[in-house]
């Protein structure tokens, strides 16, 4: 059962019939800080009390199908100063309000009653005694729930022209939107990714003999918005520094009505220069990330370009912004983390390129048609959030069949026996987060070796990931047997790297794929879920031994290397937007963030845990979730005496600076080594020779004697 369904909340003071009598802990209790109740039957009725913020950060409330209506939120309190409000509201019976706003900009309603109240114990646990009188909804409710039909799910059917060697694309777009709001609307907004500047760029001035700007950073130009069922113009406007197409309809759409309109566009994509891509310059920006402290932000280049006979183009399309009830998310925001935040949607794709160039999507092929030295290949596909696409001269692909997924590994032809490895592990990651997680609702997933910059090891989006090329290096080449002694030594290194990020991007196409979620906002729901199940699948793929070595190296010790060089311990809940660079992003939202799951695991033990990761998946698939309906997930899972710890756990991590406790304090005999003062006693330096920079210098002098 669809949890906005009717039959899903129980009326009002309707006395729970689960055998456990305890209401589900999801996104509408939490987050307006909902109290637990171990005594069924007993109704409360509660007043609403939210505020309206501000819509670009407004709480992702999920879409409606045409024959329900938006139930009524639990009856809760916000807690602000104290809660006898609370208890007050209870003796006074009020009744709730079907609508709120409600917006985690901060988690105001995340921490437990004692952390963010100064009420004395007593009344706080008489508090926590009330009860709400949810029904629990089964699991196995939530896994036969089924994804909206098609003709109530936002279409594109996209048509591009490729020319790959002028590095530019033409493109037509059709979108079928479905006002799933309350209100009519004749204002429809749309990101435009490739179109992202980071803070203070430059435009170009070079151009080439014909007069065109060399640009390094992709563009996308809107040509035209039309009808589709006349032709009629329909006005449009840039917002935001172009990032954002806002298109106004002539008449407005009422709720539930359908508009289809064209979108005419164009764009093109730099030229990337291949030194920065290879595996030196993944290691010196690393290193470079560690000792800089100017913020470091993912650009528009980064999935747009093209490379080595590659092209990419990650979202190179106009792309509808998501939604919240009636008002949109338009703003993209510039970061270290992810941008994009889109619905699920259904495509078909047509692209028209030449023969001697394999494009891939992710989806197989559905037909090819070829015409005048072209090929015309289509592309169908149901429930993607993006369309990502690849290109290429020499690109191969082979595949594998796990379940009802395939599986495809998509390489240059010097790279095939690491691509083959690649695929190996994929496969084992798949059986592993399909008999974990659930089945994906998505059939066909790739994993692209493309010649990402040196600030991106893996880019992910729904069924295709990409992973930086210079990470398919094969050990056993003539070439590598070739190298120094001080590179060959690395062998195990990159080895583990490659495999734990195989196993990174996979799990993505659940936490971040089929859950969606806001990346900008709340990192830690993707990233660090993807990179906490890299290590179970090492627990279940290589055993405890393993895993136990991949949990040391991949997570704990990725905090400590970064406590040692001298960054400081973080919240992991934070915005994206609030870590500095991709160092501090690793260390903090994908290992520490990740070390929150296996904190939770160990309190509550594999069955819990896994029940509770599997209902947040099933009742999120195809959704966007926010904190509150993982948290949720884990509480209503959590026996009644274990609910305030599991709580608390949420708390520590992410909105607490623990990690030194937690994870490991810095290590002071590399310290040491590396000529480092103690933290306790180091002044604080701004100039180029502070802690990072010395260690930096360390690490620039070894690279130097091996190249």
């Amino acid at each position: 059962m669809k949890k906005h369904d009717p039959g899903y909340y129980p009326k009002l003071g309707e006395a729970p019939t689960s055998d456990r009598g305890l209401e589900l802990w999801r996104c509408s209790i939490l987050n307006c800080k909902a109290v637990a109740s171990s005594s069924p039957g007993l109704p409360l009725r509660l007043p609403w009390d939210c505020e309206q913020r501000d819509h670009s950060t407004a709480k992702r409330l999920h879409h409606l199908t045409d024959e329900s209506k938006r139930r009524n939120r639990l009856a809760v309190v916000k807690q602000r100063n104290s809660l006898p409000r609370v208890a007050e509201a209870a003796t006074l019976g009020w009744k709730s309000q079907p609508h709120c706003g409600l917006s985690p900009k901060r988690n105001r309603y995340l921490v437990s009653p004692l952390a963010q109240s100064r009420v004395s114990q007593p009344i706080a646990s008489i508090v926590l005694l009330l009860a709400l009188g949810l029904t629990l909804s089964t699991a196995a409710q939530n896994q036969n729930r089924q994804p909206l039909p098609p003709e109530k799910r936002l279409r594109y059917q996209i048509h591009l022209t490729l020319n790959f060697e002028n590095r530019t694309y033409n493109g037509v777009e059709r979108v079928r939107w479905i006002n799933r709001g309350d209100h009519p609307t004749s204002t429809l907004f749309f990101h435009l990714y490739p179109n992202i500047r980071f803070p203070g760029y430059t435009p170009p001035t070079e151009k080439t003999p014909s007069g065109d700007l060399i640009s390094d950073e992709p563009l996308l130009e809107i040509m035209e918005v039309r009808a589709a069922s006349n032709g009629a113009p329909i006005p449009f406007a840039l917002d935001d520094q172009e990032t954002t197409l806002r298109i106004n309809l002539r008449d407005a759409v009422a709720p539930s009505a359908v508009v289809e309109f064209e979108i005419k566009f164009k764009g093109t994509v730099p030229e990337i220069d291949p030194e920065e891509t290879g595996l030196l310059a993944h290691v010196v920006q690393q290193v470079s990330a560690a000792i800089r402290s100017t913020r470091e932000v993912r650009r528009a280049r980064d999935t747009n370009f093209r490379c080595r006979g590659v092209m990419m183009l990650g979202a190179a399309y106009p792309l509808l912004a998501a939604r919240s009830g009636d008002d949109w998310f338009r703003r993209i925001e510039s970061s270290i983390g992810d941008a994009l935040m889109t619905d699920a949607s259904d495509y078909e794709v047509t692209i028209d390129a030449p023969r001697i160039i394999a494009v891939y999507a992710p989806v197989p092929v559905q037909t090819v048609q070829q015409k005048e030295g072209a090929n015309t290949s289509t592309f169908m596909a149901e429930n993607l959030r993006d369309f990502a696409i690849v290109a290429g001269r020499d690109l191969r692909s082979e595949e594998k069949q796990v379940g009802e997924v395939i599986i495809r590994s998509i390489f240059r032809p010097d790279h095939e026996a690491t691509a083959r490895r690649v695929l190996k592990i994929a496969e084992d990651a798949m059986r592993v987060y399909l008999a974990r997680f659930g089945p994906l609702p998505m059939k066909s997933i790739s994993i692209v070796d493309a010649p990402l910059v040196s600030t991106m090891g893996s880019a992910e989006f729904a069924g295709l990931s990409a992973i930086a090329s210079a990470f398919y290096i094969d050990f056993d080449s003539s070439t590598m047997r070739n190298m120094p002694e001080p590179i060959r030594e690395q062998r195990a290194s990159v080895e583990d790297s490659l495999e734990w990020t195989v196993a990174h991007v996979v799990a993505h196409q659940w936490w971040g794929a089929a859950v969606g979620n806001d990346p900008g906002r709340e990192p830690v729901l993707d990233e660090a879920l993807a990179n906490w199940s890299a290590l179970l699948y090492y627990r279940e793929s290589h055993g405890e031994q393993q895993a136990a070595s991949a949990l040391e190296e991949q997570l704990r010790g990725v905090y400590k290397l970064y406590r040692t060089f001298g960054g400081d311990d973080m919240e992991a809940g934070r915005a994206a937007r609030e870590y500095r660079n991709s160092f501090q992003y690793a260390a903090i939202v994908a290992s520490k963030g990740a070390l929150m799951f296996e904190a939770l695991r160990k309190l509550l033990g594999d069955e819990k845990f896994f029940a509770a990761l599997r209902d947040y998946y099933h009742a999120n698939s195809l959704e966007v979730a926010d904190m509150d309906d993982l948290r949720g997930a884990f509480i209503a899972e959590a026996a009644v005496e274990q609910r305030r710890t599991v709580n608390r756990t949420f708390d520590r991590w992410l909105s607490s600076k623990r990690g030194d406790e937690d994870i490991g304090p810095p290590d002071p005999k590399l310290a040491a080594d590396l000529g480092l003062p103690a933290r306790a006693t180091a002044k604080p330096d701004r100039n180029v020779f502070t802690a990072f920079a010395k260690v930096g210098k360390f690490f620039w002098q070894q690279m130097t004697k091996i190249r």
